[in-house]
């Protein structure tokens, strides 16, 4: 690891923690150089993973822009960074045991707006208006009397 203040590769590992479901470890490192310290986190890499669009394009998963839309999606919302991480995760585990290589965007857009829904229901409004593309404020309506009939799952 580089020091973001330095980029001196000199460091020493003070404190890591595994995450509740073992998935990712947050390392808490200090560099021996200028005495900086920071935090790292390690996750699984995922490799050959392989998302199936809409329109039958095929493109590498990229987790960071899955991230990038459930963090857009709870913007300014009572949210924190770890419950994002988290959820990216639960999504990326349920995903990983049912299909294989090939990942259905669906599949991944229904993973992320049943967990929102837990998290955040405007954040889950925010990210389902993309994710089903609503054409007006009739469909956005629709969806708000829907989450206040159905209890979260």
């Amino acid at each position: 690891m580089r020091c973001p203040k330095c980029t001196s590769v000199e460091d020493k590992v003070i404190d890591s923690r595994i995450s509740r479901e073992g998935g990712t470890i947050r390392r808490r490192r200090e560099c021996l150089e200028c005495g900086y310290r920071y935090s790292t986190t390690e996750t699984v890499v995922r490799d050959g993973l392989v998302v199936i669009k809409r329109d039958g394009r095929r493109e590498d998963f990229d987790r960071d822009k899955l991230t990038r839309a459930v963090r857009a999606a709870c913007h300014k919302r009572p949210v924190d960074a770890e419950q994002i991480t988290m959820l990216v995760e639960d999504v990326m585990d349920a995903l990983e045991a049912q299909f294989d290589k090939e990942i259905p965007s669906s599949a991944i857009g229904e993973g992320v707006m049943q967990r929102l829904r837990g998290v955040d229901q405007v954040a889950y409004v925010r990210f389902a208006s993309v994710y089903k593309e609503f054409r007006d404020v009739a469909e956005f309506v629709d969806e708000i009397s829907a989450l206040g009939r159905k209890p979260p799952a």
